[in-house]
């Protein structure tokens, strides 16, 4: 298996005035289609609009900066109203398969935010196909003005108008008079249909290493929605996040820092060694093994498992696979008695995360 597991930068997909969305292609990253996954960034300047639109994947977002809302309304209940949602810096947005979703940032700076999605029902494996419901590219404008009329009672001269009258393609910036007449979010569906993982407490946390931090269906049932897990990792300067692999293909966000990566695949080879940098993304297929360790300035990853409830195996501390019974475990390494013992006792107390340390003194 030949597989290009190298970190890669997103292609710009549409811009306008009032911001700009930039896609992940599988052209550009074959392993995004074989391990049919996905990612996107959405940038909505201030007043910036994202028309209404629903997608062939489900997926989350998470908020890298800025404040916004989001209007959404699920596909698999469509007797519920469309809410509007406030979004902060830090929170997870699940936006399950088919559901319709609008974009506003109500803020003073730039928002910005990542989606990682599965693609195992889209057109195109590896990316999100968007379907948009307004804008000259919306099925407004596509049908003829006549099914437009009989649809909605009215005449073909103002279905002609209503086509017409929508310029703007993928993102509009609100006037000031616009932007009055958009509601406040409602404040009611905090923690019921976001979460912030920044703030949450960690599962792990290392001092002068780091922290990690998984949400699951059972932590916020609305995650359980789109079917996927999100975890956020936080080294500090030259920590290191011990090897481990998961059962279901995994995509990582560089959302800050730098450092490197190593990733190990099939027959044991070593299948990527490298830098990654904020702004990336790359894949770790099922059952491949990875490691990383930050930079001088530390490294925040966000990351997504395409399964609610996925196999892991860690390579350190005393959950390690390898933490088996000594004498096995002294077979299968070949080691000596006083090695064998050192290296169960290092295992056993161990962290998955590993501040730095002084590989002379151990």
């Amino acid at each position: 298996m030949n597989v290009d597991l190298s970190p890669k930068f997103p292609r710009t997909f549409a811009e306008g005035e009032g911001g700009g969305y930039y896609n992940w292609a599988s052209a550009d990253s074959p392993m995004l289609r074989e391990a049919q996954v996905a990612a996107g960034k959405l940038v909505l300047k201030p007043r910036g609009f994202a028309l209404p639109h629903y997608s062939d994947c489900s997926k989350v977002g998470y908020v890298l900066e800025g404040n916004c809302g989001v209007g959404l309304k699920l596909a698999a209940d469509p007797k519920d109203k469309m809410a509007f949602i406030g979004l902060k810096k830090g929170d997870i947005i699940p936006v399950p398969l088919g559901s319709v979703s609008w974009w506003y940032n109500y803020g003073n700076s730039d928002v910005v935010i990542v989606f990682l999605g599965d693609t195992t029902r889209a057109y195109v494996p590896g990316e999100i196909t968007y379907f948009l419901l307004a804008g000259p590219q919306g099925h407004l404008a596509a049908f003829s003005p006549e099914f437009i009329a009989r649809t909605y009672h009215i005449n073909v001269e103002k279905a002609q108008k209503l086509a017409d009258s929508q310029q703007s393609v993928f993102f509009k910036k609100l006037g000031q008079e616009e932007a009055e007449g958009i509601p406040k979010p409602s404040e009611d569906l905090v923690n019921i249909w976001t979460q912030n993982i920044d703030s949450a407490s960690p599962d792990v946390q290392v001092k002068n290493g780091g922290k990690s931090t998984t949400l699951t269906g059972t932590k916020f049932p609305f995650l359980g929605e789109v079917g996927l897990n999100v975890t956020r990792l936080v080294l500090e300067p030259n920590a290191t996040r011990a090897p481990a692999y998961a059962s279901d293909a995994q995509v990582f966000y560089v959302a800050k820092g730098s450092g490197q990566v190593q990733i190990v695949g099939l027959q044991g080879k070593l299948c990527l060694n490298t830098i990654v940098e904020t702004g990336q993304i790359f894949v770790v297929p099922s059952f491949f093994m990875v490691t990383f360790s930050a930079n001088g300035e530390g490294m925040e990853l966000v990351s997504i498992v395409t399964s609610p409830r996925p196999a892991t195996g860690e390579l350190a501390s005393k959950n390690s696979v390898l933490n088996t019974i000594p004498s096995i475990l002294q077979v299968s390494l070949n080691l000596t008695p006083e090695l064998n013992q050192h290296f169960r006792q290092m295992m056993e107390t161990g962290t998955i995360i590993v501040p730095p340390t002084n590989l002379d003194q151990a």
